[in-house]
């Protein structure tokens, strides 16, 4: 599928109807999306691969995945809400993606791959931990996520513990549009890193 494809399809998963603020409910941006699946489809090749991801929030990383080729492809979001739009939006792609409602902490099964879009921590302060530990739990062969660029030390440690290995680290544009009350400018960029992490010993 070449990239203006895939862009295409992931513009049709739609944002969150009434996003939470406390879950910090941004949708990943198309751009954003599809350059981190490029990047696991270049690492790793992702047809055949199992997939992860964790938080999925409409789908777009996990349907983007199975868009790819991966299989087969999981996704879990605490929102139900999140997950039935997610649903809705696969079958309306074509594509076959089990989301299931559920709390990151409580994520099982290991995939070959997880992809994930935690939340940034502007809410809650380290709010991202329970998915970064669960991505280096989870994921047999590699993780790819995108975190804000402050938090470059911490994750460099954890993979560090993990026995992982950091393959490439980058920044990727990321506009965030105007999405709750408390938000004063139409959209304001943020600088956010790609993270694509071998944990797999020896890979």
């Amino acid at each position: 599928m070449r990239r203006s494809e895939l862009l295409r399809a992931l513009e049709r998963v739609p944002p969150f109807g009434r996003p939470s603020a406390r879950l910090e409910q941004v949708v990943t941006p198309s751009e954003a999306a599809a350059t981190l699946l490029a990047t696991a489809d270049r690492l790793d090749g992702l047809a055949g691969r199992s997939v992860l991801d964790l938080g999925c929030g409409t789908g777009r990383l996990a349907i983007g995945a199975a868009l790819l080729g991966a299989a087969p492809v999981r996704a879990l979001d605490v929102d139900p809400a999140a997950v039935d739009a997610a649903g809705a939006a696969a079958r309306s792609l074509g594509v076959t993606v089990n989301f299931e409602v559920a709390d990151v902490r409580a994520a099982e099964g290991p995939a070959e791959i997880v992809v994930m879009n935690p939340p940034f921590g502007a809410q809650r302060a380290h709010a991202d931990r329970p998915f970064w530990e669960r991505g280096f739990a989870l994921a047999r062969r590699s993780l790819y996520a995108f975190s804000l660029s402050e938090s470059r030390t911490f994750i460099a440690r954890r993979a560090v513990e993990r026995g992982a290995r950091v393959v490439e680290i980058g920044p990727v544009p990321w506009a965030l549009p105007r999405t709750f009350a408390h938000h004063q400018r139409r959209r304001v960029l943020l600088e956010v890193d790609l993270w694509a992490i071998r944990t797999e010993s020896g890979g």
